[in-house]
């Protein structure tokens, strides 16, 4: 059953739309959270950063079999950005899950047959209010996040370490690679993501206020950037298992 839990096959679905907030954390405060292989992904050696990403997703299903036989819901990750030398020498960029869960009991349910992110089943809703700004919330997972629509010209939230757009794209997902670590067989499980028309929207996050992250270290993090994409086809190759050095 534990190799059922290897992504033994790849998967494919539908973005309808991903919404992305990230947040710097000196490097410090986030070191404790990493096994062994794998080391923060850096700006400036001195930002660490933890994303979280709410995916609305359709059509979620083993690569190649039908649309119909797909499933909707939506998926709320917590990841860390990371780096990963692989056997060959390679450095890889990639995603630390921290945190993974649904709307769907059912996804919940396969996601942790078939991942090692450990799915848990929450509440979310997703809301136009009355002044047209978008609320993404959940009452079970404490965080509400109220994003201005329709802006033209965003400007960066105001404690970013980033000078501008260009540096903050780098870190605004999704990169290619997610990561699982068994430390006591010292492998690394790779999952690679393949991705069409990736052309993310910097978005105005008017208020936030996410539990996780706000507990996530003593530190307080800051919100770095925040993106949005929309319509995006998407598949996961089968996983990959690397050796350590």
């Amino acid at each position: 059953m534990s190799a059922l839990k290897n992504h033994p096959f790849a998967v494919e679905a539908f973005f309808e739309k991903s919404t992305v907030l990230t947040y710097a954390f000196p490097k410090e405060a986030l070191e404790h959270l990493l096994p062994p292989s794998l080391s923060l992904d850096l700006f400036q050696d001195k930002w660490a950063f933890v994303a979280i990403a709410l995916v609305q997703t359709t059509g979620l299903r083993p690569k190649g079999f039908p649309a119909f036989m797909g499933n909707d819901f939506y998926l709320i990750g917590y990841r860390i950005f990371v780096q990963y030398t692989d056997s060959r020498g390679k450095r890889l960029r990639g995603l630390y899950i921290l945190k993974s869960e649904t709307d769907s009991k059912k996804m919940e349910i396969m996601g942790n047959i078939f991942t090692h992110y450990n799915y848990t089943t929450t509440d979310i809703t997703d809301q136009t209010l009355e002044d047209g700004s978008r609320e993404i919330s959940s009452l079970q997972s404490k965080f509400a996040i109220v994003i201005n629509v329709g802006q033209d010209e965003v400007a960066l939230p105001p404690n970013s370490p980033f000078q501008d757009w260009k540096e903050a794209r780098r870190f605004a997902g999704p990169l290619p690679f997610t990561f699982t670590v068994d430390e006591t067989k010292k492998e690394t499980l790779i999952i690679e993501g393949v991705r069409e028309n990736w052309l993310p929207k910097a978005i105005e996050v008017s208020d936030e206020r996410v539990d996780f992250i706000e507990h996530l270290t003593e530190v307080k993090g800051v919100l770095a950037n925040a993106f949005e994409i929309s319509n995006i086809p998407y598949y996961w190759k089968k996983g990959r298992i690397d050796p350590w050095k």
